[in-house]
């Protein structure tokens, strides 16, 4: 998220990151600030998704991807890493006609690269390691704007590292950052945003 302002009221008087009052999309992003960014995220389909979804809005807002998560669903079989780690290039070709997501083969074939590469870990290992990287809590002051908030850090450039090793594709340190963010292994949501203290420290 890319908003470099101070925490302003929405249209209910509650004050939220900026980006989560964007007036062309605000009830799509004030849902997703509110109800699911920061808040922690567990299970291995569940990580495998957002590391699936984070790599496809790679160059592309966030909003591309909330409008077409339904479709994404639909079409990698509601990110069952065991489903789709069985795709084929029949599936690849049917996922390129498919209107209801992002057509890019190189990051469908990578999320099915991701699936096969997860299917070979123990149940709980892919949650395990992701987790394994959340920075301690104590070490990070509440953001007071975006401008406070990093791109990336040495525990998501860690972590992409440690994902490439072990085969994941589309991962580097700023979009580990993302899922790091999304998924509530940091918590970024500014120092008077209402949801921050619903969002639970990571670790």
């Amino acid at each position: 998220m890319s908003d470099t302002g101070a925490v302003p009221a929405g249209p209910d008087g509650l004050l939220r990151c900026p980006w989560g009052l964007q007036a062309e999309s605000m009830a799509d992003y004030r849902a997703y600030h509110d109800q699911e960014w920061g808040r922690p995220v567990h299970g291995d389909d569940a990580l495998y998704e957002r590391i699936c979804l984070e790599a496809f809005q790679s160059g592309l807002s966030w909003l591309t991807i909330l409008r077409r998560r339904a479709g994404f669903r639909a079409a990698f079989a509601d990110f069952r890493i065991k489903a789709v780690a069985e795709f084929t290039d029949e599936d690849v070709e049917r996922l390129l006609a498919d209107p209801g997501i992002i057509r890019n083969r190189a990051k469908i074939v990578a999320a099915i690269n991701n699936a096969r590469v997860a299917r070979e870990l123990a149940a709980g290992e892919l949650d395990e390691l992701i987790w394994s990287y959340a920075p301690d809590h104590a070490d990070r002051p509440a953001p007071r704007t975006f401008a406070d908030v990093p791109a990336i850090t040495p525990e998501s450039t860690a972590l992409a590292r440690d994902l490439k090793k072990r085969g994941f594709r589309f991962i580097g340190p700023t979009t580990a950052y993302a899922l790091m963010q999304a998924c509530g292994l940091v918590n970024d949501h500014l120092a008077d945003c209402h949801v921050r203290e619903a969002c639970q420290p990571a670790g």
